[in-house]
C-alpha cells in the first residue's frame, strides 16, 4: 500500500485509468496538455509573425527549417517521448514500479544520443540538406542562421522532453503543461527581444528566435528534474542505478525506433513538398510555409489528447484491459478529428483569415490561399491519424502508423513528382496530392485497428 501522499496520489491516478468513465477520464488527462499546448500553437504562430517583419527571404528560410526543426520536436515529444511514457505506464499499469524507476536513466541515455546525431548532421551537412529542399540565396542564409543554433542546442531540446514524458507515463498531465504555458509566456517576451534587439541588446535577426527556445527549454528542463528529485509522484529520480540496462532499453526503442522513424517518413512528405513546391518560385515557397504552419499548429491539439490517449492506453494494456484501452482509442480519435476538422473547414472557407496576419504580398497570400482551401478539407483525417498514432504507442503496436508513413510519403513524393515534373500541373494540383497523403495516412491505420491487429497477442 502506498505510503506517502505522492503514492497515494499516484495509485489514484492509475486506478483511475483503469477504472473510470472513459471520455471524462480523457478529458481530464487532455485538458492540461490542450490548455499548455494551445500556448505552443501560439508561439508557432507568434514565430511566423516575428519572423515575417524581417520579409519574405526570412520566412522563405525558415519554411526550408521548419520541417526539420519539428522533426526534431516530434521525434524528442511524440516518438521517443511517447515511447517513454507508454513504457512507464505499462510498467505502472502493471504493478511494476522498480521497472518504472529503471527506466529513467535508460530513457535519458537515449536524449542525449539522439541530440548528439542531430547536433552532428545539422551542424555538418545542413548547407547541403537545405540546398538539396530549394533553397538559394537569403533564404539559405536565414535557414542556416536559424539551424545553426537550434541543433547546436539540440541537448537543451533533448533532455527536457524526455523528462517531460517521465512524468506524462505516471499519470501527472499538469506539470507538463504548466511548463509548456510558462515557458511559452516567456518567449513571447524573449523573443522580439533578440531577434530585433533593444537598448543594450543586439538584434539577432532570425537566431534570436532559437536562442529564445533554447532558453525556454532549459527552464522547463530544470523544474521538471527537481520534481523527479524530490519524488513527489511514483517516479523518483535517483542518484544510484545509472547503468545501461538492455532489457528495458529496448523496452523502450522497440516502440521508440518505429515511432521515431514515423515523424521521420512524415516530415519528408514535408521536405518533399517544400522542394517541389520551390519548383514555383520563391513566393510560392513563402505562401506553403505560412499555410502548411497551420498544420504544426493542430499538431500540438493532437499531441494534447495523444499524450493523454497514449498513457490511458498503456496502463489498460500494462494491466491486461485490451478492449477498454480499444474502446479509449477511438473515443480519442473522434475527438481530435472533429477539433482539427473544425479548423480545416474554417481556414478552406476564409484562408485570408490565417494568411493576413504572415504577409501582405499577394502573391505569397495568393498561393497560401489556395492551399488551405485544397488541403483544409482533409484536416479531419489527419487529426485521426495522429490520435491513432499516438493510441498505438500506448498498446506497443507501431507497424501500421510506420506503413501509414511511409503510404504517405510515397503519395506526395511519387505523386507529386508526377504532378509536378510530368504533367506539369498547376500548384493547385499538386496541392491535391498532398491533401491525397493525409487520406492515406488515416484510413491505413484506422482499418487496421478496425480489423483488430494491435490489439491481438
Amino acid at each position: 500500500a502506498p505510503s506517502g501522499s505522492g503514492d497515494a496520489a499516484a495509485a489514484g491516478r492509475t486506478r483511475e485509468l483503469l477504472h473510470a468513465p472513459l471520455l471524462p477520464t480523457l478529458l481530464r488527462l487532455a485538458t492540461p496538455n490542450v490548455i499548455g499546448l494551445f500556448a505552443t500553437t501560439v508561439v508557432i504562430g507568434y514565430d511566423g509573425y516575428i519572423l515575417g517583419r524581417l520579409g519574405a527571404d526570412a520566412l522563405a528560410g525558415v519554411a526550408l527549417m521548419f520541417p526539420l526543426s519539428m522533426l526534431m520536436l516530434q521525434m524528442s515529444n511524440g516518438g521517443m517521448g511517447g515511447a517513454v511514457a507508454s513504457a512507464v505506464a505499462r510498467a505502472l499499469g502493471g504493478g511494476r514500479r522498480e521497472e518504472a524507476h529503471g527506466l529513467v536513466p535508460q530513457a535519458l541515455l537515449i536524449a542525449v544520443v539522439l541530440a548528439l546525431v542531430f547536433m552532428a548532421i545539422m551542424l555538418g551537412f545542413g548547407r547541403s540538406i537545405f540546398a538539396a529542399m530549394g533553397g538559394r540565396g537569403a533564404a539559405l542564409d536565414a535557414a542556416l542562421a536559424y539551424s545553426d543554433v537550434l541543433f547546436g542546442g539540440a541537448l537543451t531540446i533533448w533532455v527536457p522532453t524526455l523528462l517531460s514524458a517521465i512524468v506524462r507515463g505516471t499519470g501527472n498531465m499538469l506539470l507538463p503543461a504548466m511548463m509548456l504555458t510558462v515557458t511559452a509566456a516567456i518567449h513571447l517576451l524573449l523573443c522580439p527581444l533578440l531577434v530585433f534587439g533593444w537598448g543594450p541588446v543586439p538584434a539577432m535577426g532570425v537566431r534570436g528566435a532559437a536562442f529564445s527556445t533554447l532558453a525556454t527549454s532549459v527552464i522547463a528542463g530544470i523544474v521538471l528534474a527537481a520534481h523527479l528529485v524530490r519524488g513527489k509522484g511514483p517516479i523518483r529520480l535517483r542518484a544510484s542505478g545509472w547503468r545501461l540496462r538492455p532489457e528495458l532499453l529496448r523496452t523502450i526503442l522497440r516502440v521508440g525506433a518505429p515511432a521515431s522513424l514515423s515523424p521521420v517518413l512524415s516530415n519528408g512528405s514535408i521536405a518533399a513538398a517544400t522542394a517541389l513546391i520551390g519548383s514555383y518560385g520563391t513566393a510560392a515557397l513563402a505562401g506553403y510555409g505560412v499555410a502548411a504552419r497551420l498544420e504544426y499548429i493542430m499538431v500540438p491539439i493532437a499531441f494534447g489528447f495523444g499524450t493523454a490517449l497514449t498513457t490511458l492506453v498503456a496502463t489498460n494494456m500494462g494491466a491486461g484491459q485490451r478492449e477498454r484501452a480499444l474502446r479509449a482509442t477511438w473515443t480519442g480519435g473522434a475527438v481530435v478529428a472533429s477539433i482539427t476538422g473544425v479548423i480545416g473547414l474554417a481556414a478552406a472557407l476564409a484562408p485570408r483569415l490565417w494568411m493576413n496576419h504572415f504577409s501582405t504580398d499577394p502573391a505569397v497570400l495568393g498561393f497560401g490561399s489556395s492551399y488551405l482551401q485544397i488541403v483544409g478539407t482533409s484536416y479531419s483525417l489527419f487529426g485521426l491519424g495522429l490520435a491513432l498514432f499516438f493510441a498505438s504507442q500506448g498498446a506497443g503496436k507501431m507497424f501500421w502508423p510506420l506503413a501509414g508513413s511511409v503510404a504517405r510519403l510515397l503519395t506526395v513524393a511519387v505523386g507529386g513528382w508526377l504532378a509536378v515534373r510530368v504533367w506539369q500541373v498547376p500548384a493547385s494540383g499538386f496541392f491535391l496530392v498532398i491533401a491525397a497523403g493525409f487520406v492515406v495516412y488515416a484510413l491505413m491505420i484506422g482499418t487496421a485497428i478496425r480489423l483488430g491487429t494491435w490489439v491481438k497477442r
